[in-house]
């Protein structure tokens, strides 16, 4: 099977990490010019740099217009908006193509029944099959190429649609959660996957959850949006394990760690701590990983949609024969990978 065939859709709203951090100190504050000061100062210090993230975009409006989100939106306010804005994004995106055998959603940032790719195949009457890839996090593009793999079917497209910005709680001023809303953004983009022609081969996909560290990282509903934890050490701890893990991802493909070398690597950039911890892991140039890299400068983390954001760079850079071995890491915590060979 081959993955190929990108194509991303820009959220609505653009704005410089700059920007971001200044409006995520204001949307906290309050109205306190002293606590917005003081939380421009903290964000200083622990939130992604614009030197490390440029832009990150955005679906919602008053981000855009420099307003505060309403504190005590519910989580059914928040989901009516996943839904008007996914149906939308479906809508658009399928506006002059033809029907895929299979569609597979995959998100992690809101849900309604029937979901958007369901209402798109109805009001098309299309024969489509859909099925939905829900709730894994950052590391769900690697299980949902696997599962449209399994289909058998001639096309399968793999949609995804992460709104993270639903979900900035300005209530809770946390350090941890501010470095959260610092670092990720909203990302629509669909892909196929077929029997044949150009694109990414899949050689091998491999999963483990590291030992003990169920606590380490976490994305549960609540009353008012969803809410992430996330520990410090979580860099540290997928380092640990990761070379093992790649070992055995590389024999499943019939590779051996020789064949690191020769590899361009997309990597899930969690964070600039985890772009490092996998580098220093694996012994990597930092030219292996320098479209990840780009991936992030450019967007943030757009949980999982940003795998697929970094195959679609490397798409048509690589020449053929180039292993793209892939790493996304979520709760459990989870590692998932996979091997693709470039054929053209």
């Amino acid at each position: 099977m081959r993955i190929g065939s990108f194509v991303t859709t820009r959220p609505q709203f653009e704005l410089s990490q700059q920007e971001s951090l200044e409006w995520l100190a204001m949307a906290h504050s309050g109205n306190s010019r002293e606590l917005e000061s003081r939380l421009l100062r903290l964000l200083g210090r622990v939130a992604c740099t614009p030197e490390k993230i440029a832009s990150r975009g955005h679906s919602l409006d008053y981000v855009a217009r420099g307003e505060a989100p309403d504190q005590r939106a519910t989580t059914a306010h928040r989901m009516a908006q996943f839904e008007s804005i996914v149906d939308a994004y479906f809508a658009h995106t399928y506006q002059h193509e033809s029907p895929p055998s299979d569609i597979v959603h995959v998100t992690c940032t809101g849900y309604v029944s029937p979901s958007g790719a369901q209402k798109l195949v109805a009001a098309k009457q299309w024969a489509t099959r859909v099925t939905h890839a829900y709730h894994m996090g950052c590391y769900a593009a690697v299980p949902a190429v696997r599962i449209a793999s399994s289909l058998g079917s001639a096309r399968v497209d793999v949609v995804h649609t992460e709104l993270c910005s639903l979900h900035v709680d300005t209530a809770d001023h946390r350090a941890e959660q501010l470095v959260v809303q610092s670092l990720f953004a909203d990302g629509l983009i669909r892909y196929a996957v077929t029997q044949d022609g150009p694109g990414f081969e899949l050689l091998a996909t491999h999963e483990r959850i590291v030992p003990d560290t169920t606590q380490s990282m976490s994305w549960r509903v609540g009353d008012h949006g969803m809410a992430m934890t996330l520990a410090r050490d979580v860099p540290a701890k997928i380092a640990t394990v990761l070379r093992d893990f790649v070992s055995e991802l590389y024999a499943l493909a019939g590779l051996s760690l020789a064949d690191l070398k020769r590899s361009v690597w997309a990597v899930h950039p969690g964070g600039p701590k985890i772009l490092d911890g996998v580098r220093d892991a694996l012994e990597l140039t930092e030219e292996q990983i320098a479209t990840s890299r780009r991936v992030l400068h450019d967007y943030g983390n757009m949980s999982s949609a940003t795998l697929p954001h970094i195959w679609m760079h490397l798409e048509n850079d690589l020449p053929e024969g180039t292993l793209v071995p892939s790493l996304a890491f979520g709760p459990g915590l989870s590692i998932c990978g996979a091997i693709f060979e470039k054929r053209c």
